[in-house]
């Protein structure tokens, strides 16, 4: 499996759209932003031993809430903002690092950190995207030796001295984390960002949004469907604690919900939308319950009792 999973020239149009469709609240886009060209301007004149910034922004927030998509869209925007404007986007894959051959995880990252970012970096800014980062950087102090390969450990160091040193070495290199599940990652981590934002999910103002915006590219391909932007509100308060990403799909899936409305969008009912919300938070309800009653099993896995 390839690390490096993209590379591409930022900016670019097609990713424009990425930072203004994840609905976030107010003052997130503009603290991000301002992180982010921070660390490209100030790092650059001082030392890091008076500003130790580890160039290092952390997302985290439940599945769906667009981390990634927003992260995307930010590179593309500290691309636009930077002076001369142009960025590498290098989005790294953690899960094909922590599959290779036991004993050489450990390896990986080190190359990773200490040879394939610091060669990209020789040509100018680089915005690494590290997409789930607690596959690599597992909290140490969560784990127990027993019951955990030795190798997860070493990862976890590595990646740490890695961060380390290229953020003294090079001030043109960011990293974008994100992450579903901050409570996995280890501390030393978490104290190294600059920059910790939860991207929670979407309140009723960001979800009344989100669905005008489907509304809106439905009836631009069957006109007949704007009658139902006068149930938007109902909709919006049907739809509390679902993310952004299964919110857009529940319209689909309401569409798809008989023969009829999928061979004729047009004959899509408030009824059908309703419908689709309603078995959309009874199939979360249950996915929640069996997180937690894995996350009591991986507890006790990670801390047995001594006989």
């Amino acid at each position: 499996m390839e690390v490096i999973t993209e590379h591409v020239q930022l900016p670019q149009q097609r990713f424009a759209v990425c930072w203004e469709t994840i609905k976030v609240a107010p003052g997130v886009r503009e603290r991000l932003l301002s992180q982010a060209v921070l660390t490209f301007t100030v790092r650059r004149k001082l030392s890091f031993e008076v500003a130790p910034i580890h160039g290092l922004i952390v997302l985290f927030g439940p599945p769906g809430t667009g981390k990634t998509t927003l992260a995307r869209g930010l590179a593309n925007e500290i691309a636009k903002a930077l002076i001369p404007p142009g960025a590498t986007l290098v989005a790294v894959d953690p899960h094909a690092i922590a599959s290779v051959a036991p004993g050489q995880t450990q390896k990986e990252i080190t190359r990773l950190f200490q040879q394939t970012l610091p060669e990209l970096a020789a040509a100018g800014p680089v915005i690494v995207l590290l997409d789930e980062v607690d596959t690599l950087v597992v909290d140490r102090h969560r784990l127990s030796l027993e019951t955990n390969p030795i190798d997860i450990h070493r990862a976890t160091d590595a990646a740490l001295v890695g961060l380390d040193r290229l953020c003294q070495a090079h001030p043109n290199v960011l990293l974008l984390a994100t992450t579903n599940f901050p409570q996995a990652l280890d501390r030393a981590l978490l104290s190294r960002a600059d920059l910790i934002e939860e991207i929670g999910l979407p309140d009723s103002q960001a979800r009344t949004q989100i669905i005008a915006e489907m509304l809106q590219h439905l009836a631009r391909h069957w006109p007949a469907l704007e009658r139902l932007k006068e149930e938007i509100n109902f909709f919006a308060a049907a739809s509390e604690g679902v993310d952004g990403r299964r919110l857009r799909k529940a319209f689909i899936a309401a569409i798809a919900s008989s023969l009829e409305t999928a061979r004729d969008p047009t004959q899509l009912q408030a009824t059908h939308v309703v419908a689709a919300l309603q078995t959309l938070r009874r199939d979360m309800q249950s996915e929640y319950e069996e997180q937690r009653r894995r996350e009591a099993f991986l507890n006790h896995d990670l801390h047995p009792r001594s006989a």
